[in-house]
């Protein structure tokens, strides 16, 4: 490719669609692992145009790539390696429905062998037991998300949880081989969450670590001598990293509590506890010294980190590191010297590394003077006087952040000349506790106030179209479009709802249990929170809709299940409106039939993704 920059390359047509396959074909990394000898690298990976399984040899450098199309197309679930490192057991469903079964893969020979047959349920891996007979794995087969043995060798599955609310957080067999470690939450206060142990067999369950009801604690790792947890905790208000001694039943804590903090690893000898900083949208590893407390100084690029893993010695960190300019890349830290060699480097192809755009974080104030974090991409070399249509896209969970990551989509939309905002809003992980619950039975209030703050930011910008700003999102972002679109319509030129919800009580009575869950901990419970699941609801208010709308959906969706896109449809048309690629009152829709919640990690769904949207927003902004 030559120095021409994007807009003059994507003038034409034919190249626009060519450009645009080769960043969404830029190969993305998932599920990075060490093996249990901490000799290899693995994880998930699309090079080939589908995820497959590799594996990295740390002496030699050599790569293998060991599955051909035996993963899942979209995985939603990872993997665990047996602790003779001679096979992984992974989860597989169904074109994205997310109803796993479990199989076992030997890396040598790549033979798969199937462990469970529950077509009707979400399991998952978790981990293996030292002596290399038992899986642990959670799963929905007998109502909610509980905790199951099963044994490799007969296959015979024991439960070992039978809670009414799902278990979560950090869940770790010892390497003792003498107990298993859970999260869960036994108090009303759906924000809890604490430390259980158990023995291996699922006897004697209690409650080990809690810093108070409504705090939310949780483990990453056990020491190889069994005597220390890896933990993090938010009583302080941010998240801590710190190491809990299950001897003594005492915890420390490490860090000022500035910053949200999640331990991820304690190193072999006991001494250092890795753990993971997240500060405005950036995340960087830090090492504390276990018997001081010292944070040592790491000198790390800006950007953000991810699945950091020491090697056996010790004096390496395996990572993935990722910025707004550089796609993921595979590397190793060295502790001793600083130095970073990469394993993997990111594989751009042929584009010009040149046309990427570097993002800016910004904040603004909400409604209520509330500051919101956000991510800015504004196009290079904007002339003076120059008006740009701008977009705002909202993320997913909520529960969740938008970080200072390579977006393949933003750069797109960058460089083809729109201004982007990506904001944190309030409810997002990343900025404390209390910031994170400002959404708690406040669900499409407050934080969608900070959206259309958002928009007014982007107002406020010199070379912003003050009316030409859309806005775009999947899952909880496709749902703030919805009632962003529907109960703000005056705001916005257009709107792109991928896999959003649309009607909270419908959604409700087709989840899954540990869904609910989760809807419990953010509106409550229907029963009692009826008028407030009304309230939110953007079916209740698409009569307003004023501007074109793209609806995007998997037919085998079971988060946002695919009637959330029909219900709404359907009261579209109740009010005049029309499927159409132009005209008023006109909305289009996809509905994917081979995809469930989204596919992201399909570089052929973000191909046919990519296209759909960015022609919907260059005809309709």
């Amino acid at each position: 490719m030559n120095k021409k920059t994007f807009q003059q390359i994507i003038s034409n047509a034919s190249m626009l669609e060519k450009i645009l396959e080769k960043l969404s074909r830029i190969p993305q990394f998932s599920f990075v692992k060490l093996n249990n000898s901490k000799d290899k690298v693995s994880f998930y990976w699309d090079k080939t145009g589908r995820v497959e399984f590799y594996l990295l040899d740390l002496e030699t450098k050599k790569l293998q790539q060991i599955t051909e199309g035996e993963l899942p197309k979209t995985p939603r679930s990872g993997y665990v390696w047996t602790r003779n490192d001679e096979e992984i057991i992974f989860a597989k469903d169904k074109d994205g429905n997310e109803k796993h079964d479990l199989f076992v893969l030997n890396v040598t020979t790549k033979e798969v062998k199937q462990l469970t047959d529950t077509p009707n349920f979400q399991e998952h891996a978790v981990d293996t037991s030292p002596d290399g007979r038992y899986l642990l794995f959670r799963s929905t087969r007998n109502g909610q998300m509980n905790l199951f043995r099963l044994d490799l060798n007969s296959k015979e599955v024991t439960e070992l949880t039978r809670f009414n609310k799902p278990v979560m957080g950090g869940i770790k067999w010892s390497p003792t081989n003498d107990f298993i470690i859970f999260g869960y939450n036994d108090t009303k206060n759906m924000q809890n969450l604490d430390v259980w142990i158990m023995n291996t067999d699922g006897s004697e369950q209690r409650k080990l670590l809690s810093k108070g009801e409504g705090s939310r604690e949780g483990i990453s790792d056990i020491s190889e001598d069994g005597k220390l947890l890896a933990i993090s905790s938010d009583y302080k208000g941010n998240i801590q990293a710190g190491i809990f001694n299950i001897e003594t039943e005492e915890s420390i804590f490490f860090g000022d509590n500035k910053y949200e903090e999640f331990a991820v690893e304690i190193s072999r000898d006991n001494k250092y506890l890795i753990a993971l900083r997240n500060y405005k949208a950036t995340i960087r590893p830090v090492i504390y010294r276990i018997d001081s407390g010292e944070e040592l100084a790491l000198n790390f690029p800006p950007g953000v980190v991810s699945g950091p893993k020491l090697t056996a010695d010790g004096k390496n960190l395996i990572l993935r590191l990722n910025s707004s300019t550089s796609p993921s890349s595979l590397v190793s830290y060295n502790l001793e010297n600083e130095e970073i060699m990469e394993l993997i480097p990111a594989h751009i192809g042929e584009i010009d590394k040149s046309i990427f755009v570097e993002d800016e974080y910004v904040e603004y104030r909400s409604k209520d003077g509330l500051t919101i974090g956000a991510i800015l991409y504004k196009p290079k070399n904007i002339q003076k006087g120059e008006k740009l249509p701008a977009l705002i896209e909202v993320h997913g969970g909520p529960t969740a952040q938008v970080l200072r990551t390579f977006s393949i989509f933003s750069q797109i939309l960058v460089n083809k000349g729109y201004v982007l905002l990506r904001p944190n809003f309030r409810g997002s992980t990343g900025y404390g506790k209390r910031f994170r619950e400002l959404n708690v039975k406040d669900i499409g209030g407050g934080d969608l106030e900070d959206i259309v703050a958002g928009a007014e930011y982007l107002k406020s910008l010199e070379f912003v179209d003050k009316n030409r700003i859309g806005i775009f999102g999947s899952s909880y972002g496709g749902y703030m479009t919805y009632l962003a679109t529907t109960k703000k319509p005056d705001m916005w030129k257009l709107g792109v709802a991928s896999v959003g919800i649309t009607d909270w009580k419908l959604l409700y009575n087709e989840s899954m249990p540990h869904f609910k869950y989760y809807m419990h901990s953010l509106l409550g419970k229907p029963s009692e929170e009826s008028k407030l699941y009304e309230e939110r609801s953007p079916v209740n208010y698409a009569q307003n809709l004023s501007c074109p709308l793209l609806i995007i959906h998997g037919k085998n969706d079971p988060r946002c299940p695919i009637s959330q896109a029909r219900v709404f449809i359907e009261k579209l048309k109740g009010n005049g409106w029309r499927e159409g690629k132009e005209g008023s009152k006109t909305y289009e829709y996809i509905e994917f039939g081979d995809i469930g919640h989204g596919g992201y990690s399909d570089p052929n769904f973000r191909i046919r993704t990519f296209k759909a949207m960015l022609d919907f927003i260059d005809r309709r902004i």
